[in-house]
């Protein structure tokens, strides 16, 4: 008997005495499934956990979600990150309601043709919520199946997705789908860890784990490395009003579309960054940083006074409660925010 043939009993033992505690686990609905998979993509559980609640006190189902305003749905994704996730839920929500009658499709193809649903989602939602037989390849099941069965395929790789999902739709318990993977992920997630070394005292498969017997826990699983990001330096301008700082809206397409943001340029431009806006005063504020999957910004902060109350077309003055409260910020600007803040709770 092989790795895999050996795996699901110990696992399942392992995960029924080990599991965390999580809110989409106590009422595994296919919305409340979904909407915790997208939010956990590349984000830690502990991050997602008030996020959570937060979304579902607005939006409990998916008729809530597809009728919720762009700007409040943006206001409430503010922080996760990749808000093309968000304005996808809610694509979907529609679809559901206009061509399924808000209910839920059980069907594997009919959930993996929601907008925003891959293999891995349409795999979590199908196998945790609606008990069918289908694997859930992760980051942490394709480590944990690398280790495990001592492969040498690269992680990263279509074909090795395609691979370990084959040889998952082989062994996954028909009677508890869900369970498996979750479980699987979960190993992954607290014992099988991506980085620094994994607790393989722990590990509920250790015995027949080909990693461990062979000293290669290093070594795997095998990721090509990524291309360098490219940085950009830019200038923010935090433009003050008497209460009242300056936001703009990006434009409706390409990074962080239709978000609002503090008015920046490319460099270390001269203000303003736009006609329309005169200054009493401009003072250097301090530097931030903000890492995208293929960029990397370089900020240098500028708080300005402005002269007048007039802004360029698509400016708004947003005062502290319509900052916290109306207009989605991305996390990019998370050092400009707290000079912001620190302002106005009499720190600067």
């Amino acid at each position: 008997m092989d790795a895999l043939e050996r795996l699901p009993i110990p696992l399942l033992e392992w995960f029924r005495d080990n599991a965390r505690k999580l809110p989409w686990r106590d009422d595994p609905t296919p919305y409340h499934v979904w909407l915790s998979e997208i939010m956990l993509q590349q984000t830690r559980v502990a991050a997602v956990l008030g996020y959570y609640q937060r979304f579902l006190e607005e939006a409990p189902d998916v008729a809530a979600l597809a009728a919720l305003p762009e700007d409040r749905l943006m206001k409430l994704w503010q922080g996760l990150g990749y808000y093309s996730r968000a304005r996808n839920l809610q694509k979907a929500a529609r679809v559901i309601v206009e061509e399924y009658g808000g209910v839920f499709p059980s069907g594997y193809a009919a959930v993996r043709a929601l907008p925003g649903v891959g293999d891995y989602t349409a795999g979590a939602i199908c196998s945790i919520a609606l008990g069918q037989a289908a694997p859930a390849v992760d980051g942490n099941v394709l480590r944990v199946y690398a280790r495990l069965c001592g492969d040498n395929g690269d992680i990263a790789t279509p074909q090795m997705k395609k691979k370990v999902t084959q040889d998952l739709e082989k062994i996954i318990p028909v009677d508890a789908p869900g369970t498996f993977n979750q479980a699987l992920m979960e190993l992954g997630a607290t014992v099988c860890l991506p980085n620094g070394a994994p607790l393989c005292e722990r590990c509920p498969v250790r015995e027949f784990c080909a990693a461990l017997a062979q000293g290669r826990i290093g070594e795997l699983p095998v990721k090509m490395p990524k291309k360098p990001r490219r940085v950009e330096e830019r200038t923010v301008w935090l433009i003050f009003h008497g209460d009242a700082v300056a936001l703009r809206r990006r434009p409706g397409r390409g990074l962080l579309a239709g978000l609002w943001e503090f008015p920046n340029q490319l460099g270390d431009g001269p203000f303003p960054p736009e006609e329309g806006v005169s200054a009493l005063s401009s003072e250097y504020a301090g530097q931030a940083r903000h890492i995208f999957t293929h960029i990397e910004w370089q900020m240098t902060l500028r708080t300005v006074e402005a002269e007048t109350a007039a802004l360029p077309e698509g400016w708004v003055w947003a005062g502290r409660d319509q900052l916290e409260q109306k207009y989605a910020v991305p996390s990019a600007f998370e050092g400009a925010l707290r000079l912001v803040r620190e302002r106005w709770n009499g720190g600067m």
